[in-house]
């Protein structure tokens, strides 16, 4: 398909997407709402074409931002029961600290609105215009950035924990399978609606789904109150994939800042914040052991000693001096770039948890190689950089605007399959910007 072609049809996807409420729903049937981290790359993608609706995007998430500065990975701005857990499972009416006028999940996603945002300045034509729209949301994600280090931080470090693995947007990963091991979960009675819309064996199991639940549990349990999740919930980790983009939008805030002008106090807070984050995240969360970046398990006090692509993650927001890096990209390309694999699996091709077609345990996502095609670049990495995109629009035009891909290049072959949702909008959103790209 000719590079027009692809971007028109992925104009249709985001434009089909598109809700009536102004928002984009990430895949119909699958994905009926809001999800955080996929607006972000969703406003990207419309910005390209159609700049009022990258506003609304964002706008009608950042409407549903808590008291505190927390932001849901989920806004419930309809009513719908094709998707489980949903709204009245949630209920983030627990929390008093959560809005009234809006339903929505009681966990976040990786907080991308910061490079988002400055991602959307950079694009527009009318930068007076653009400027008005990025001053109005702009205290709205600093909130959401201050939120992560007053709450989420309990060591004072800079680095921010998760307590779901949900929040990590990788969400089956086998990084969590020994924290799997440490919990006993009932066995919980509920309907999964993914498995009717695609096929279970690309999915989490029940099981699976029993510790993702628990661990709700005891967040309603706890009203929601962080620091009662900290003291009892047995997932809490330090992600480097969720710090990285933490401290990639921080970036984005002080340049953005120092445009709009008046904001010293803000700077000062977020420069100080980066500098510890990345001193930290290179002294705690680097593992030498694997030449990659690790997830940090704070029950335990352990480093999780597994590659995925997260591993490679702290190169978008330039925490590894140029030493560091080149070991990245040497462990980036023994494990993952095989001639007979497409850049880049999301779990260690060599492991053996490896799963080409279930989830996060193996499969190609495209916001994952957005996000190092773009580290990549940072170190000059143009050659690793320009496979990744090549791979990412070959997968695209050969299947489709999937929600992950297999891959293996002989298997995809014989089963010419993309997998999860169909027609997905961070895929579509992603590959109009790399095509878009100057």
């Amino acid at each position: 398909m000719s590079k027009k072609s692809l971007v028109e049809k992925a104009k249709r996807v985001l434009i089909g997407n598109f809700q009536k409420k102004g928002f984009t729903i990430p895949s119909k049937n699958l994905y009926p709402f809001q999800w955080k981290w996929d607006s972000g790359f969703i406003a990207i993608g419309l910005a390209h074409f159609d700049i009022e609706k990258a506003k609304k995007e964002i706008d009608s998430l950042l409407n549903a931002q808590w008291e505190n500065g927390f932001i849901p990975h989920i806004v419930f701005h309809t009513k719908n029961d094709s998707y489980f857990p949903g709204a009245d499972f949630h209920k983030s009416s627990l929390s008093p600290k959560s809005p009234k006028h809006i339903k929505t999940s009681g966990i976040t996603q990786p907080p991308v609105l910061g490079f988002v945002l400055e991602k959307l300045y950079n694009m527009a034509y009318n930068k007076i215009e653009i400027l008005k729209f990025i001053k109005s949301q702009i205290n709205k994600v600093y909130k959401n950035h201050r939120y992560f280090y007053s709450k989420r931080d309990i060591n004072n470090e800079g680095l921010i924990y998760i307590y779901h693995n949900w929040e990590s947007g990788t969400d089956n990963s086998p990084v969590w399978d020994d924290i799997w091991k440490t919990m006993n979960p009932p066995r919980y009675k509920f309907e999964r609606k993914d498995t009717t819309h695609v096929d279970s064996s690309q999915r989490p199991t029940n099981r699976e789904y029993d510790h993702y639940i628990d661990i709700i549990e005891l967040a309603k349990r706890s009203n929601y109150d962080d620091n009662k999740i900290a003291k009892h919930s047995p997932f809490l980790v330090q992600d480097p994939l969720f710090n990285s983009i933490l401290i990639r939008s921080n970036e984005s805030l002080i340049r953005l800042y120092k445009i709009l002008g008046g904001n010293e106090e803000k700077i000062k807070y977020l420069k100080s914040k980066n500098e510890k984050s990345l001193t930290n995240i290179n002294k705690k969360l680097y593992n030498s052991s694997i030449g990659a970046y690790s997830h940090f398990n704070l029950r335990n006090g352990k480093k999780i000693p597994l590659i995925c692509s997260s591993s490679f993650s702290p190169l978008f927001c330039g925490a590894p001096d140029l030493d560091l890096a080149r070991k990245l990209k040497n462990t980036l390309m023994k494990k993952f770039g095989k001639h007979d694999y497409y850049l880049c699996s999301s779990f260690d091709p060599e492991g053996k948890k490896h799963d080409q077609k279930k989830y996060w345990r193996g499969p190609v996502w495209i916001n994952l190689n957005w996000i190092l095609y773009h580290g990549l670049k940072r170190y000059r990495y143009e050659e690793i950089a320009k496979r990744i995109k090549n791979d990412s629009l070959e997968l695209v035009d050969k299947f489709g605007f999937y929600e992950y891909f297999n891959p293996s290049k002989k298997t995809s072959k014989e089963s010419n399959i993309g997998y999860g949702g169909e027609n997905f909008s961070w895929t579509a959103a992603l590959t109009i910007d790399f095509l878009s790209e100057k």
